[in-house]
């Protein structure tokens, strides 16, 4: 039920965090913006309200899973340390505890989400790609002639602006196809790296205030304390995931024309060198905004679940 609940919780959490997610990765892949609303409008503007959604079906279709094993994981290994350590599944976890076995839950969805996360970017980011291709083919000469119309008619540079991908799936094929098995798992070690303490952070944290928020004489907070435990858990989990979020993001939207960044740590330096160390927070006001409702929707969704199950007859 741990792996039911955390598919439905993972789904609803994904639908309403969406939008927000598109715009965050736009500004981190993206220098030309300035902020979180100049991304919007300029994304509005140009693509309208179907932009904010490009690349969703994949993560719909696969969120379900992702989030299923991520929480069952994390239920496991609890139970597993607990039995190991005190003798029974049923134990009361200390911190560490759940420290290790979120961050064991984070560590397992890295093989899950780095395909996808890869087709998510591409697919959010290519617009601009193209937009930008377009510019560079319609830049005038030194001469500063091109403004004058041609005797005889030449054909364009570029006849073709159709998008490269026409969808995840396809976006995913092709991928695989320019840049093998390896392409799919780009950014893979910023992925690694963002999962593990971001989760562990995310469920020690939500333990944490679900204990706080618990009234005297109950074992478990009522929607409210749920709601509030799991939005603040999802903001300092992006808190401290950020940084690697944004080199993952630029690892990945990196194939879309010429290759800038060698590996992580190149990617890093980079980076830092020519936008200062502030490009490491790209996007941190953002993810905590959307994160806030996200993760209210996920373990709302999750607990109540858990609860239905133990208030069905059995």
């Amino acid at each position: 039920m741990d792996f039911v609940a955390g598919a439905i919780g993972g789904i609803c959490g994904v639908v309403v965090g969406y939008p927000l997610d598109t715009v965050k990765v736009r500004i981190q892949t993206e220098p030309k913006y300035t902020g979180l609303w100049h991304c919007i409008r300029d994304t509005y503007r140009r693509e309208r309200v179907r932009g904010f959604y490009r690349g969703l079906s994949l993560p719909v279709c696969t969120v379900s899973l992702v989030s299923s094993v991520s929480f069952g994981t994390y239920r496991h290994c609890l139970a597993h340390i607990c039995h190991f350590r005190y003798g029974s599944a049923d134990a009361k976890p200390a911190k560490v505890d759940i420290t290790l076995s979120g961050c064991a839950s984070g560590l397992v969805r890295v093989f899950l989400t780095s395909p996808t996360e890869v087709a998510k970017v591409r697919l959010q980011t290519q617009t601009q790609s193209q937009a930008q291709s377009r510019m560079q083919t319609r830049r005038p000469s030194a001469s500063g002639l091109t403004a004058t119309l041609p005797m005889c008619p030449v054909p364009p540079v570029s006849p073709d602006h159709r998008p490269k991908y026409r969808g995840p799936l396809h976006c995913l094929a092709t991928v695989a196809r320019e840049e093998g098995l390896r392409g799919l798992y780009k950014g893979s070690s910023a992925l690694l790296l963002r999962e593990g303490h971001s989760f562990a952070t995310y469920f020690l944290s939500y333990a944490i205030l679900c204990e706080w928020l618990t009234p005297v004489g109950h074992s478990q907070p009522d929607v409210a304390g749920v709601l509030v435990a799991g939005g603040c858990a999802g903001v300092l989990a992006w808190a401290v995931a950020t940084p690697m979020d944004v080199i993952k993001s630029r690892l990945q939207a990196d194939g879309q024309g010429l290759r800038r960044y060698r590996g992580l740590l190149h990617c890093v330096v980079s980076s830092v060198r020519e936008e200062g160390p502030r490009v490491l927070f790209k996007g941190l006001g953002l993810n905590c905004c959307r994160a806030f409702p996200v993760n209210m929707v996920v373990f709302v969704a999750y607990e109540a679940v858990l609860r239905l199950r133990h208030a069905l007859p059995t």
